[in-house]
């Protein structure tokens, strides 16, 4: 086993079956879990050298010793089980009694007016003894030095108003003589019945706050709802726009090779025709060709006669072809609805864009009323601490009202700005 320490930090004893916790540290097995059994209440487990906290208890790992010489405490070699550690004594955290020499055990009550901590062993004189019976005892708290005067080394019993601060009863001879004082317990009350106030504005505004939680919550649902919905219909009626513009490219491009084939077909005809035409005229040619080298001049005049019968009796039709016959009209008015769908679109989406930005999906509300009633109160305060500024104290009585009016005027601002 390699560590450090020859002796267990719960118990102050020798190593008796070693354990070690995640965090390294080494204890009994009895010492830790008996120091663990008593944190199964909180749910929460700290290292007790450390401090290091677990949310979940750990599981100590078994060690094997090599100073088992030093442990063994019978020649049977197997020791006595240490005493379980006593918890009752105060930790770092802990406020001790102050009677308890030595290792201090845990204070259980504090006295208000002893302004020291007792165990519930040195607490019994206060609970049988008369002596005490005036004695406040309350649960153990720290810093009691708190509770004293610093000046007089009394307990501080008292609160003045004018200064705002708690006193001893000798403090009132003196130091704060004529000032607006009042018991601590009366003060308290006081203090409390605003403290009451105060919490239940709080908890009115939790309420308020957890009601526009939930109204939040439900509008962001249904943000999420629509526009899911305004997703799925745009992309079906964008779906249906496309597949309307496949059936007008699909039309258009049926129109364009309809008159594409009639006009080749009607092309292709009168190409053949022509083709026969001029076969003929070449045939007939040859014939007059052929003719004007015959020698039979009755021959040439019969025959001659015929041929130029036929040639003025046929006439051939001409076949003219439309210069500005082209598929430029289609282009040109595909273009044209390109660009009146650009535009249109362009419009609509500018439109719906500035419609949805406009609308605010949720806004902080000035407290308008509230602010312009801190304003009113403020300045009628102001006034009332320029009518007394007015007049200047002359005498020590004169002094001393002039000052009490002025700090629970000054405490009355306060306790307005810190409501509002």
């Amino acid at each position: 086993m390699s560590y450090d320490q020859d002796l267990c930090y719960l118990c102050k004893e020798d190593f008796r079956d070693p354990v070690s916790i995640p965090c390294g540290h080494v204890f009994c097995s009895l010492c830790i879990k008996t120091y663990w059994d008593h944190a199964d209440q909180t749910g929460q487990y700290v290292c007790p050298q450390c401090r290091v906290t677990y949310n979940k208890r750990p599981s100590p790992r078994r060690l094997q010793s090599s100073r088992s010489s030093s442990t063994l405490r019978n020649s049977d070699g197997f020791p006595p089980a240490p005493p379980s550690p006593d918890y009752n004594y105060a930790g770092p955290q802990d406020v001790g009694c102050d009677i308890c020499i030595g290792k201090k055990l845990k204070a259980v009550k504090s006295c208000l007016m002893c302004l020291a901590s007792y165990c519930e062993k040195h607490l019994k004189p206060h609970y049988e003894s008369s002596t005490f019976k005036r004695h406040k005892l309350v649960d153990e708290i720290g810093h009691l030095d708190r509770q004293i005067c610093p000046q007089h080394q009394k307990g501080l019993e008292l609160y003045c108003r004018t200064d705002q601060m708690c006193i001893c009863v000798l403090c009132t001879v003196k130091e704060h003589k004529g000032h607006d004082m009042v018991s601590a317990e009366q003060e308290r009350a006081e203090m409390q019945q605003r403290l009451g106030a105060t919490q239940a504005e709080i908890q009115e505004k939790i309420h308020d706050r957890v009601k526009q939680m939930e109204e939040l919550k439900q509008a962001v649902d249904a943000l999420k709802n629509s526009a899911q919905r305004a997703l799925q219909e745009s992309e079906k009626m964008f779906g249906d726009m496309l597949r309307s513009i496949e059936r007008m490219q699909q039309e258009m491009t049926k129109l364009i090779s309809t008159n594409k084939k009639a006009a080749l077909n009607n092309a292709e005809g009168h190409m053949e025709r022509l083709g026969q035409e001029i076969a003929d005229l070449k045939r007939r040619d040859g014939e007059l060709t052929q003719l004007s080298r015959t020698e039979d001049h009755i021959h040439f005049i019969q025959s001659y006669h015929m041929l130029i019968a036929q040639t003025d009796a046929e006439e051939l039709p001409s076949v003219t072809v439309n210069p500005y016959y082209s598929f430029g009209p289609v282009t040109k008015a595909v273009s044209e609805m390109k660009q009146h769908l650009n535009e249109f679109s362009n419009e609509e989406l500018v439109k719906v864009a500035k419609t949805v930005n406009k609308m605010p999906f949720c806004q902080l509300e000035e407290r308008k009323k509230k602010n312009e009633e801190r304003k009113k109160s403020m300045k009628a305060d102001d006034v009332d601490m320029y009518k007394s500024l007015s007049s200047a104290p002359r005498t020590r009585d004169e002094f001393l009202q002039y000052q009490r009016r002025s700090r629970t005027s000054g405490r009355h601002h306060h306790q307005m700005s810190n409501q509002l």
